[in-house]
């Protein structure tokens, strides 16, 4: 079961998020978007009211994730 987004920010904020998010990567070797859903979870909320908790570099490491896994276009490069 879900808690609504007023909930949700009483309980967790943009400082902490990120922070659980870090920690659970690093003690369960799991990929960031594994600990962002884990961590959603926890606290009981949607990942969609979570996505406004990630920090910059926590979307950037998703965003290579998914591209890796193929669930997002990977960029093109120019060759250097």
């Amino acid at each position: 079961m879900y808690i609504s987004e007023s909930k949700a920010d009483m309980d967790i904020n943009n400082l902490r998020f990120p922070r659980e998010v870090e920690t659970h990567v690093k003690q369960y070797a799991v990929s960031y978007i594994d600990a962002v859903l884990a961590v959603c979870e926890r606290y009981g909320i949607e990942p969609q009211v979570a996505a406004k908790f990630l920090s910059k570099p926590i979307i950037e490491k998703i965003k290579a994730e998914g591209q890796e896994l193929n669930l997002l276009p990977k960029k093109s490069r120019l060759p250097v």
